[in-house]
């Protein structure tokens, strides 16, 4: 399922890079705000407005954090590649977001998702949210996502790690997998239940406890 929903986005994807002919470009003092292509550079912090998409394959460096929109869809990177895609100072906020998608980036800050915008819509047709490859400093939390499917993978993690009520329509969702992870990893809520899925994952490695439904994986 995860293959499919990539194959939409890449088709949605250049369909937005036809529409959006220029990139939103770098504020010396102030956030840009971004609602179509992200170009390689440096940004004091980035905006991704309410319903906007926001997108871009790096190098970018972010100083100030990231903001992400309700309804709102930020995809930097993607699972194909394995370039480093550049690095997230300040950390990552999306509150009811309809899609976040973070790949082989450093964030320093911690990424927090709360709550989404539902499993359809967007420019993908379906809501998914796929944190993977990536190295985070400052934990991370994603609680009460309600997009068709979200993957927690591969990701290198200093500080703890909350994985809750995430309810998703697709039944292969809630792949918590091949995480490094030194803290805690704690699960609860979660519809599915977090497991492998296709993602082919392992199990996570954890230097504090596995709490709750992430006992198992």
């Amino acid at each position: 399922m995860r293959r499919m929903i990539a194959v939409a986005g890449a088709a949605a994807l250049m369909g937005a890079l036809i529409a959006v002919a220029v990139p939103a470009t770098a504020g010396a003092s102030s956030s840009t705000e971004c609602a179509g292509p992200l170009a390689p550079g440096t940004y004091r912090a980035v905006v991704v407005p309410d319903g906007a998409f926001c997108f871009g394959d790096g190098p970018v460096t972010i100083r100030g954090g990231l903001s992400i929109g309700a309804g709102a869809t930020f995809q930097l990177g993607s699972d194909e590649g394995s370039v480093p895609t550049g690095s997230i100072s300040g950390g990552v906020r999306a509150t009811n977001p309809a899609s976040v998608e973070i790949h082989f980036a450093t964030i320093n800050g911690g990424i927090h998702v709360s709550g989404g915008s539902g499993a359809f819509g967007g420019p993908f047709d379906v809501t998914f949210t796929a944190i993977e490859d990536n190295v985070i400093h400052g934990g991370a939390s994603v609680v009460g996502y309600d997009g068709f499917w979200f993957g927690f993978i591969r990701n290198q993690v200093s500080g703890s790690v909350t994985l809750n009520d995430n309810v998703l329509a697709d039944p292969d969702g809630n792949e918590f997998v091949t995480n490094s992870i030194h803290g805690n990893l704690t699960c609860s809520g979660n519809s599915p239940a977090p497991q492998v899925g296709d993602s082919e994952g392992l199990a996570n490695v954890v230097t504090g406890q596995k709490i709750g439904q992430c006992a198992a994986v």
